[in-house]
């Protein structure tokens, strides 16, 4: 009784049954219809030596025997993979006979000392024995402490209760070499939690039985519903105690070795990184041509597209940079940019170097594939320094086609941001990156150059380019004031300070200079979201009877919306409604046809997301801006999913109208914006000067421009566990979107009357699968969701009257959604077991309501449109 860890008699073989189980399973399944596998078998242990200094340091010796491997659950023999084969031909003689050499444990006072097997033993096996190993460490005495077993060092606790011990251990917490990696955005990621506990049960100072049980849970942030579980279990239960061999004589641990067995080595307890090769797999070319004919571009917003781009995603991380290059180099126009879409999305060393072997940015003729390659970078879901730095590279080299060059510095912006929220901002890239932009955008001479840069802070936030944009806010005019003040707008209210706020309310309330509306309402909605004061909102709502009509109208449907949609700001804003100077009849009765509005396109228990519609005119009835947001979020995080902004300007002269003040000197322009997944896209220009425009409008044919095509990587998940019990797992969660967004503009002098379309048709697809590979079998579960829609936005105007009519419409097409469940195990002869269940629905269109104005407005529009032919043009 005087040991302080587990201790055996001499001259005894304790003869244990063993068996490890492996579950795969949705999370919230019973174990009884999970695919899996056991291995049991007999365990042999006896005590080899006892140190003659200290009877708390033992060898033992610890054979498996009779190994058997089977069902985890009983399946009828048509579905049983291991029926009529025997454990040799199932495992293969070679690793059988691994598996049955045995190993010795050092044990000092319960903990394993050193983990003694034969050298060059395969991967697999040794694991299986470690796990085994693993169990038989264990302290008797409560208390919490740093050990390692097979799962590397981990934080464990030991209960103890008279002849029962219980150990935890925090699998979060273990030191292990670990691969993998989790997408950008939290709401696109996954959660885990992973648990391990083991019951120990004590029998005359020895191990009576042993219990264990590790469990590895996986869920989809965005669908809680959809995730996985592994569970490990493994028992020893001792079964009789025999007459056995008996002790070595010897003073040092290294010769009792040496006299059992010279070629015994010590090997770390910890596992080691094993897997196993796949020997029937497709090559990357060949996987590309079953996969082809899904990608042409008019194909793309379809769950297909989705369904094979992550599927060559997956291909492709594991081809070399000659196997990329080859198809890139033997593929037609039409195809490559989705190639490129997915090399790009692959994110590996090899993938990386072979496209920037074949992108020439000397080269105008590329520029389609060079801008899907940029955009494909900045949506990475987890870019690397080197990516950064050879972006850089190529910005400092020459660069063809002045649209790529904007692009890519825009891109370098989003990647500062991604790498700087990984707690890289102090790499040697991210800080030459943040200077080139910073120190070339002080320096920069022409607009156009200005606006590039800005566009590049827009998607880097970063903290010390405030005062910049400030700067170009407040003293410039146009396109750059808008730029900047816009992405002031995209800081988090934590980040605005009282010079920004200062700033925005001089812009506002024009106290320097005389404004724009654009971005006199762009700072007013900065104030308003950023935690306002009672003087800031009331002096808003004094000055909206000042206004022009429009943006009086403007102003008042976004104080109402604000206090409709329950906004941060909402409380303080309804503090100010209840003072009767600045809430009466003549400052909220204006006439106008401006308007914001707020609403949810779904709620659920997970997640929600919203849309905001905001559309502003000049006193002309001609569109200034209109802007839709979606927004995506949940309790813990937010993503801008997308922004489509349709600007015009300086157009008052085709209608021979008056234009606004401060806007007399603007020249015609129209043109669309888009941010995609967080990520500012370059603009898009429709028109530009009055010349343009006149040519444009005669030869126009409303047919849209298109601002984004293309495949995205969403979800991008890959952890690899190593199992207590020896195998090794991985979860992956892949999601991949198909878009394609187009805008278009139409305008008819003839019937007075403009429309802009915006049409965004997407596909998503996600892919789990989650599997356990043990040499001589794979067990898992694929998991796959598909939904296809449409989301249409057309606003329609009529300016022959004043106030003009206005008509949004934004709808949403029935849509398609489909999941299936495949749980499988699979022998390397082919021989397989799957299990598959799918539930296939149509999910209702939409015509979302808007608010009340427009709906009666839209009756008015339409009414009038019947009574005479609506031919364009």
């Amino acid at each position: 009784g005087h040991t302080t860890g587990p201790s055996l008699n001499n001259d005894k073989l304790y003869k244990f049954a063993y068996s490890a189980e492996v579950y795969v399973d949705q999370v919230k399944a019973s174990l009884q219809k999970s695919a899996g596998y056991r291995i049991s078998s007999g365990v042999d242990v006896n005590l080899l030596w006892r140190n003659p200094d200290n009877d708390d340091d033992q060898l033992i010796k610890i054979t498996i025997r009779d190994v058997q491997v089977e069902n985890v659950n009983e399946r009828p023999a048509a579905k049983n993979i291991f029926k009529g084969k025997s454990t040799e031909k199932i495992i293969g003689k070679e690793y059988l006979e691994a598996l049955q050499r045995p190993i010795v444990l050092e044990l000092v006072r319960g903990k394993v000392k050193n983990f003694y097997s034969h050298q060059n033993e395969p991967g697999f096996t040794q694991n299986i024995k470690r796990g085994l190993a693993s169990l038989f460490q264990l302290q008797l005495h409560s208390g919490a402490t740093r050990e390692v077993d097979i799962s590397g060092k981990c934080n464990t606790t030991y209960h103890v209760r008279q002849d029962q011990v219980t150990k935890i251990k925090a699998l979060d917490s273990c030191e292990i070499e670990k691969q993998g990696f989790t997408s950008h955005n939290q709401i696109l990621d996954v959660s885990t939690k992973a648990t391990s506990a083991t019951i120990y049960v004590l029998e005359d100072g020895f191990i009576k039985s042993i219990k264990a049980e590790e469990n590895y849970v996986l869920l989809l942030n965005s669908r809680r519903k959809t995730g996985a579980k592994i569970v490990s279990k493994q028992r020893l239960e001792l079964k009789s105690v025999q007459a056995g061999p008996g002790l070595i004589a010897g003073k040092q641990v290294a010769s009792v070795i040496k006299t059992l067995d010279s070629s015994y080595v010590a090997v770390p307890l910890v596992a080691e990184p094993v897997k196993s090769e796949c020997k029937k797999c497709p090559s990357l070319s060949e996987h590309w041509q079953s996969i082809r004919e899904h990608m042409y571009p008019e194909k793309l917003p379809e769950a297909q597209a989705a369904r094979s781009f992550l599927s060559f995603i997956q291909n492709i991380r594991k081809a070399t940079k000659e196997e990329i290059l080859q198809i890139i180099r033997s593929e037609n126009k039409e195809l490559l940019p989705q190639v490129m879409d997915a090399v790009t999305s692959a994110q590996t060393p090899a993938s990386l170097e072979a496209v920037l072997e074949f992108l020439d940015f000397k080269d105008a003729s590329t520029s389609t594939l060079q801008e899907r390659f940029l955009y494909a970078c900045g949506f990475a879901s987890h870019p690397s320094e080197i990516l950064l730095k050879s972006l850089t590279a190529k910005f400092k080299g020459d660069i063809a086609n002045e649209e790529i060059r904007e692009t890519l510095v825009i891109v370098m912006g989003a990647l500062i941001r991604k790498l700087c929220d990984r707690e890289g901002c102090k790499l040697p890239a991210v800080v030459e990156a943040k200077r080139l932009i910073l120190s070339r955008l002080e320096k920069a001479k022409k607009d156009d150059n200005v606006r590039m840069y800005l566009l590049a802070l827009k998607n880097a936030l970063l903290p010390e380019a405030i005062p910049l944009l400030l700067k170009y806010a407040e003293s410039e005019e146009g396109h750059i004031s808008n730029v900047a003040a816009t992405a002031l707008q995209r800081y988090d209210p934590s980040f605005l300070t009282k010079e920004v706020k200062e700033t925005m309310n001089r812009i506002y309330h024009q106290n320097r200079k005389v404004h724009e509306k654009t971005v006199r309402t762009t700072a007013a909605a900065i104030i308003l979201n950023s935690n306002p004061s009672y003087m800031e909102v009331k002096n808003i709502l004094l000055s909206i009877g000042e206004l022009p009509l429009e943006m009086s109208k403007y102003m008042l449907s976004m104080i109402q919306d604000i206090v409709q949609f329950e906004m941060p700001s909402s409380k303080t804003v309804r503090q100010v409604l209840k003072d009767m100077r600045a809430h009466n009849y003549d400052r909220f009765s204006k006439m106008g046809s401006s308007s914001a509005y707020s609403g949810y396109i779904t709620r659920g228990p997970d997640v929600s997301s919203t849309y905001s519609l905001d559309i502003l005119y000049s006193g002309s009835g001609i569109l200034r801006r209109s802007n839709m947001n979606i927004r995506i979020f949940d309790r813990n995080a937010e993503l801008h999913a997308s922004q489509v902004v349709i600007e015009a300007q300086g157009l008052e002269s085709i209608i021979a109208a008056t234009p606004d003040e401060g806007e007399e000197n603007l020249d015609s322009f129209a043109g669309m914006s888009a941010i995609l997944f967080d990520i500012q896209l370059r603009p898009v220009t429709f028109f530009q000067g009055y010349a343009d425009l006149m040519s444009k409008m005669f030869s126009a044919t409303g047919d849209p421009i298109n601002v984004v095509k293309g495949l995205i990587l969403l979800t991008d998940y890959s952890q690899e566990i190593q199992l207590q019990s020896g195998p090794r797992a991985s979860m992956e969660f892949l999601g991949s979107l198909a878009i394609d967004i187009s805008g278009g503009m139409e305008f008819s002098l003839w019937y007075r009357e403009s429309k802009t379309n915006v049409k965004n048709r997407v596909a998503m697809f996600v892919a789990g699968n989650t599997e356990v590979d043990s040499f001589f079998i794979k067990t898992g579960m694929e998991t796959t969701l598909e939904v296809e829609t449409t989301l249409d936005f057309i606003s329609t105007v009529q300016f022959s009257q004043y106030p003009f009519l206005v008509c949004l419409q934004m709808d949403r097409v029935e849509s398609p959604f489909r999941r299936y469940v495949t749980k499988y195990e699979s022998l390397p002869s082919g021989r397989r077991y799957t299990a598959r269940r799918g539930k296939a629905e149509l999910l209702a269109g939409n015509e979302y309501p808007l608010h009340q104005e427009n709906s009666n407005m839209c009756r008015k529009v339409f009414g009038a449109k019947s009574d005479s032919s609506s031919n364009w043009f």
